[in-house]
């Protein structure tokens, strides 16, 4: 059994021609370069968090980018399918206008009778649930966007050139015009303005002469 000497204390070994003070010094040394190493570390995980950083802000608007594209192509498909819708309506209507100049035509000799009636107003209703207007009136101004003429003359007592008589009705679906309204169309008598003009020349100057028109 080891007894222990009293009074010496036990000293970490040393190798042969070192000085046993050196060891000291080595181990503050340590201590002082942990701190070094800790900042080293430090800014690894800061840079590492920057590119995580970069990485999550790059997917996020390659999301972002890819949603606004998909809300694009839905708008698109949406606006597609309704053109195709509008188109195709038109395309049935266009072919049953032949059909509704015939229910008109009967209607205005009176021979829209019994069965024929209620089919052909059947039909009618059908064609306006469908967005199919009818346009064209007598009377009106004569507007080449959404009139043909087929007939031409002059009348006195109009001032602009004017839709006197309906040839054919014409037809549309919302904006879109699918049939021109075939009118026959009047303009103003050649001269008649001038002489309208004289007449009110003469007027005034008769007014002029009579020292004004009487005030009451």
């Amino acid at each position: 059994m080891t007894e222990e000497t009293p009074g010496f204390e036990e000293k970490p070994d040393v190798p042969s021609g070192a000085n046993p003070d050196d060891a000291e010094p080595k181990a503050a040394s340590d201590k002082e370069a942990a701190p070094a190493g800790d900042a080293s570390a430090d800014a690894g995980l800061v840079a590492q968090l920057d590119q995580v950083r970069t990485a999550l802000s790059e997917r996020t608007a390659d999301l972002q980018r890819l949603q606004a594209e998909y809300q694009n192509y839905r708008r698109r498909v949406e606006r597609d399918r309704v053109a195709v819708k509008e188109v195709a309506i038109a395309n049935l209507l266009t072919e049953l206008l032949p059909v509704l100049d015939d229910i008109g035509r009967a209607r205005e000799h009176g021979e829209l009778l019994g069965g024929f009636k209620s089919v052909a107003e059947s039909l009618e209703t059908v064609a306006a649930k469908m967005g199919l207007m009818q346009f064209g009136k007598e009377g009106e101004p004569f507007d080449p966007t959404i009139h043909e003429a087929l007939m031409h003359s002059y009348a006195p007592d109009v001032t602009e050139t004017t839709c006197v008589a309906i040839l054919q009705p014409g037809y549309r679906i919302g904006e879109r015009t699918i049939r021109p309204a075939r009118v026959a169309v009047a303009e103003p008598q050649p001269g008649a303005q001038t002489v309208k003009a004289e007449e009110a020349e003469e007027s005034a100057a008769d007014d002029k002469e009579n020292g004004g028109p009487e005030e009451g």
